[in-house]
């Protein structure tokens, strides 16, 4: 215990020291000259938008048509591009941002000191990107043996496939590391099951427990363990790139881009806004769940177990309306049959999407556009099918990349791309660091925003997709409201919770990280894991945006954001009754509001965004549209819920058990023995 203490207080002084000294160089640089200052910025975007450009071309040339030829161009201009963003950050940390008098010149280069991880040494910046790109590697990488499949006999010959139909990984955030899916000797030809499409299509669709427990945990197994080290590893790395720029920890560095003092305080707030809405939801779906699974899976008041709920996080419960639906005798809303008895095409969706934005008075797609992008799935090539939106950062050239096919999800999700292609366009004449959101949950929550408009019953019925003629109104729009709920309310815990586990670690250390894990799974979310846990197991690492290095907070923010500006957009549309019923679609006024909120790009603090757009009422994100869009399920809920005894759950000592395990007396004393090393380390670099 004494030497726990000990050991605490070396990194606590070896942190604070070095954060004091740090912050005073990096934070304000000794070149007073603004005029510098300002040629360096216009030389910057000037080089950064042609860096961009390159950058952005060579990716897109790979994803849409993956080959080892592409490859290698792209993987030179992201070397080049990570060359460009260390010695930028080291032009502008000689600066004293305080000392410049343009408030926007000051915002471009406290953006440039705030979202770089190049305040580290280069080697220790070239081991953080080669960590990043080993841990997706890995990821991308894990296979599975169908269920009740032995292992493939090793002595049959086995069959390789051409470079050609080798996968590669996209993430959706500049300068990415792409790795190829490798198959290693351990794997057979019959055990090649990857998380998407094969373990998130059992997940969804099976209804065997045994199944889905077997593809939940051993996906986990071919993740969490072999990413373990490399993660503890990444942790000290960015805590160390976040104290070179003068922050407390990366979690803080993270949280800068929100411009908010108080954020994390504000973010609690938000999310114990939405619980009782959660709760209610959550009862109902476990009530259903216990009926077909029995008291064998779970406990009528406890926790619901992960492997249950049709996907591999227990994010997005939409798969499971098959057991929920409240009024099975009334239809889903899907319009994809009468798409095709229509006629539709792939084109014609995208401009369709093209005319929702036009009918509002924005802006139509350049012509670059129709020639560039690839709307469906090109015959004879390996392509990234995963939709989204690219901008050249020419101001010119705006694509979209997706696989579309004939459905109602993917006319929605053709609306919601186009959304990504009209806010590059209006913020196109920006500087190259203000072609942003506002903050990093603006851009989802604007598109997001704008798909509520279209999957929605009004909308669907005004372009011809959809009638009602034989079911009751009352129970299609409950049916509705709860597709929604199981995407958009059920998401909200996760997250809310993934960032507030990584932020922990950034502050606390790397210990019991696994069981801080599922201690705020099942604070936050109810859902418990159906199986013993282990510090060994590592289940944050199943998760992807984890171990790539993403922010996950802006996803919980966006998500609630999408509603506030919805409401928004039908006040300015005239729009009153239930929100879930507004359709802003040929509203000039929508459409200039819309275009407030998207021309300012980040030149503008969201703050400043939110007041505009709410016509100075508040500066901050609320979830009260959110409450109010799904007033009429939860008034629905609450009368499901009457007579349950607990809305929310009981957390039983059998429950904490599954992951409380400690760890192992051998791992703890190495992990304080390596903490005491990299104190030791940090004091002889200090003097």
């Amino acid at each position: 215990m004494g030497t726990k203490v000990a050991t605490t207080l070396c990194l606590c002084f070896a942190f604070y020291t070095r954060h004091v000294k740090t912050q005073e160089y990096y934070r304000m640089g000794t070149n007073t000259n603004s005029g510098e200052a300002m040629q360096f910025l216009r030389e910057y975007d000037r080089e950064a938008s042609g860096m961009c450009y390159r950058v952005t071309m060579a990716q897109w040339k790979f994803v849409t048509n993956i080959t080892e030829h592409n490859r290698r161009p792209m993987m030179d201009e992201l070397a080049l591009s990570s060359k460009f963003e260390r010695l930028s950050w080291r032009k502008a940390a000689a600066y004293d941002a305080s000392r410049v008098s343009d408030p926007l010149a000051r915002r471009q280069l406290t953006k440039i000191l705030q979202s770089s991880r190049a305040s580290l040494p280069d080697d220790k910046f070239s081991e953080l990107q080669q960590l990043i790109a080993e841990m997706k590697e890995i990821y991308n990488s894990a296979k599975i043996c169908p269920y009740r499949q032995k292992p493939f006999d090793p002595h049959i010959p086995r069959v390789y496939s051409d470079l050609t139909n080798q996968g590669y990984t996209l993430a959706n955030q500049p300068y990415q590391h792409y790795q190829p899916y490798t198959e290693t000797s351990e794997y057979s030809q019959y055990c090649n099951m990857q998380l998407d499409p094969e373990i998130s299509r059992i997940l969804a669709h099976s209804r065997i427990e045994s199944e889905l427990l077997y593809v939940w945990k051993n996906f986990r197994e071919q993740t969490g363990p072999k990413l373990r080290n490399r993660y503890m590893r990444y942790v000290q790395l960015v805590n160390q790139a976040a104290v070179n720029a003068g922050f407390r920890d990366a979690g803080e560095q993270m949280r800068a881009a929100y411009e908010d003092q108080s954020f994390r305080a504000n973010v609690e707030e938000i999310y114990n806004q939405v619980v009782p809405l959660y709760k209610q939801l959550f009862t109902y779906v476990r009530r259903r769940l216990f009926q077909r699974y029995g008291d064998v899976a779970l406990r009528p008041d406890g926790p619901i177990p992960a492997h249950l709920l049709g996907n591999m996080w227990a994010q997005n419960w939409k798969s499971i309306m098959d057991l929920v639906m409240p009024f099975p005798q009334s239809p889903n809303v899907d319009v994809t049959s009468e798409m095709l008895r229509k006629g539709f095409t792939p084109l014609r969706m995208f401009q369709m999407a093209e005319e929702f934005y036009t009918s509002m008075g924005l802006k139509p797609v350049p012509p670059e556009f129709w020639r560039g992008s690839m709307l469906a799935r090109p015959q004879q090539l390996s392509v990234q099918c995963t939709a989204s939106a690219w901008d050249f950062c020419n101001r010119i050239d705006y694509r979209i990349k997706q696989c579309t096919e004939v459905t109602m999800q993917d006319l929605v999700s053709t609306h919601h791309e186009m959304a990504h292609i009209q806010y590059y366009l209006q913020y196109a004449d920006q500087p190259q660091l203000f072609r942003d959101g506002a903050n990093p949950a603006f851009h989802e929550a604007v598109a997001n925003a704008a798909t509520l408009s279209v999957y929605n019953l009004v909308h669907l019925q005004r372009v011809g997709l959809y009638q009602n003629k034989s079911s009751d109104p009352y129970e299609v729009s409950i049916n509705f409201l709860m597709t929604m709920a199981l995407e958009k309310v059920a998401y909200l815990p996760f997250a809310f919770m993934v960032d507030q586990w990584r932020w922990w670690v950034f502050e606390e250390g790397v210990e019991n990280m696994n069981k801080r894990w599922w201690q705020m799974k099942l604070r936050y979310q109810g859902v418990i894991p159906p199986v013993p846990r282990t510090e060994g197991d590592f289940d944050p690492g199943s998760k992807y945006h984890i171990i790539s290095d993403q922010e996950y907070i802006k996803y919980f923010l966006a998500t609630i954001l999408e509603f506030q500006v919805f409401e928004q957009l039908c006040h300015a549309a005239g729009q009153g009754g239930l929100l879930h019923e507004c359709d802003v679609y040929r509203s000039r006024d929508a459409g200039r509001l819309l275009s407030d909120i998207m021309q300012p790009g980040s030149s503008k603090s969201a703050s400043d965004i939110i007041r505009t757009m709410t016509r100075g009422k508040t500066n901050r994100i609320s979830p009260e549209a959110l409450v109010r869009y799904f007033r009429p399920l939860e008034l629905w809920l609450r009368v499901q819920n009457r007579e349950e005894p607990l809305v929310g759950w009981n957390t039983s000592p059998r429950d904490l058990a599954l992951f409380s395990h400690s760890t192992d007396s051998a791992t703890t004393q190495l992990l304080s023995h390596s903490l005491l090393y990299l104190s030791l380390i940090a004091n002889v670099m200090f003097y």
